[in-house]
């Protein structure tokens, strides 16, 4: 199905939330990655969330939400204008850090972590020009100026396709988008 052009590499794009229960948004770029005349894709083998504070040494999230509540944070491949159900085609990964002033805080797993498989033909296979990063967080102690941030990291490798494949992965990428 699909021939390695690269080693595995890791993109990263950070996302800071300001405003409290906002959609907030970041894009990585796959311009460079992604061409359709060579039928080349991004496979995505699997992505991180790092979640952070105003700086980068806060103790997230005891200092920066305002009480008990999340954040959420999705990846993916078609621009939804915000979050999405778990069903939608377009969605790459997902996760999601719970605080509970009383009890601590987790990850709760709906698709975090994100792995596509250990071999080197898995993962998810991208072909359009860009990710799309949506996170959002509620509460956030916005009155004593905190912020937020979501580090996303996409560890993926570029291949070549065969043209029957990777047709059906632009028409099913243009599926989902309707």
């Amino acid at each position: 199905m699909a021939t390695k052009k690269t080693s595995m590499f890791t993109l990263t794009e950070r996302v800071t939330i300001t405003a409290q229960a906002t959609d907030t948004f970041a894009t990585i770029d796959l311009g460079s990655y992604v061409d359709v005349g060579d039928r080349q894709a991004l496979q995505v083998h699997s992505v991180d969330f790092i979640f952070q504070g105003t700086t980068a040494s806060e103790l997230f999230p005891l200092v920066t939400m305002g009480g008990s509540g999340n954040v959420i944070v999705q990846v993916t491949d078609l621009n939804r204008g915000g979050l999405v159900f778990g069903d939608d085609r377009a969605l790459v990964a997902s996760g999601v850090l719970q605080y509970d002033t009383d009890g601590g805080s987790d990850i709760v797993t709906d698709l975090y972590p994100d792995n596509y498989g250990k071999g080197s033909d898995d993962g998810r296979f991208v072909v359009n020009d860009q990710l799309y990063i949506t996170a959002n967080c509620n509460p956030l102690d916005t009155a004593n100026n905190k912020e937020c941030n979501v580090t996303v990291r996409v560890n993926a490798s570029i291949v070549s396709l065969t043209a029957k494949d990777f047709m059906a992965i632009a028409i099913q990428s243009t599926a989902a988008d309707n």
